[in-house]
């Protein structure tokens, strides 16, 4: 299954590589390891939003279309509680 919704995500996906890339380069230069970890702490927290963002249209979009058949709702709630148990 696609979905093409996520894609105004991307910007948001790409700020988080450029801190990810940013957070490398500070561990080459051998910077203070607070610093290290406040921007740790930073991209931690944008790919939580991002997280966020998608599970909330999942729940919107995808669990919303599948509430017609019992099967496909049990599909969704398992999918549901597996990713969260990652959490």
């Amino acid at each position: 299954m696609t979905h093409s919704c996520h894609k105004k995500l991307i910007p948001n996906i790409n700020r988080i590589s450029g801190q990810i890339n940013g957070i490398g380069k500070m561990i080459d230069e051998g910077q203070y390891c607070i610093d290290i970890l406040n921007q740790l702490k930073a991209a931690k927290s944008a790919i939580a939003t991002v997280e966020a963002k998608i599970l909330e249209k999942h729940i919107e979009e995808c669990v919303r279309d599948s509430l017609h058949s019992q099967n496909q709702i049990d599909i969704k709630i398992a999918e549901l509680v597996k990713i969260l148990k990652r959490a």
